[in-house]
């Protein structure tokens, strides 16, 4: 382990605010429903990965993007599983949604609000996979699950999009 400054870990730390700040939010809002909670679960996602920062420095985490896609999920599972959170209306409309996130055209719209019915374990591996274009090897380790499982969860969602869509 090497001996890092305050200045050191700060300036990785903005590098990653900087670089996967909006992709983290975004990916909160719509696993979370409520921009407000999908800021707060961005800034904790950073407060956390400040914590750990020395691991990055050191090498021992490979991928970044994963690391920190990882550690906002289970922020956003831990939100949604807080008494608070099961006690407030959390659906936000799509229009409402930054236009980062809010789709353009209708049939994109419709498919944006199918992954959002999905049940979380569908949903997580749809926003990993497609929406921050991760490998399915890294959704899978993201998501503390085998490259089986999370190709057949892939597959599974699909399955399920397609009926959605097709009005089924």
């Amino acid at each position: 382990m090497g001996a890092y400054t305050e200045d050191m870990r700060e300036a990785v730390l903005m590098r990653l605010m900087q670089q996967y700040g909006d992709s983290l939010k975004r990916m909160c809002c719509i696993y979370l429903h409520d921009m407000g909670a999908a800021e707060d679960a961005a800034q904790e996602t950073f407060i956390r990965a400040y914590e750990h920062i020395e691991e990055l420095l050191d090498g021992q985490i490979v991928n970044e993007k994963a690391w920190l896609m990882r550690i906002a999920i289970n922020r956003c599972k831990d939100m949604l599983r807080s008494s608070w959170m099961r006690h407030i209306d959390r659906w936000q409309a799509i229009e409402e949604l930054p236009l980062s996130v809010s789709p353009q055209h209708e049939d994109k719209l419709g498919l944006t609000q199918a992954v959002m019915h999905l049940a979380p374990k569908y949903r997580e591996i749809v926003l990993l996979h497609y929406y921050q274009e991760l490998s399915l090897r890294t959704c899978a380790q993201i998501l503390g699950i085998s490259a089986p499982t999370a190709t057949r969860r892939l597959q599974q969602a699909q399955k399920k999009l397609r009926k959605e869509m097709e009005g089924g």
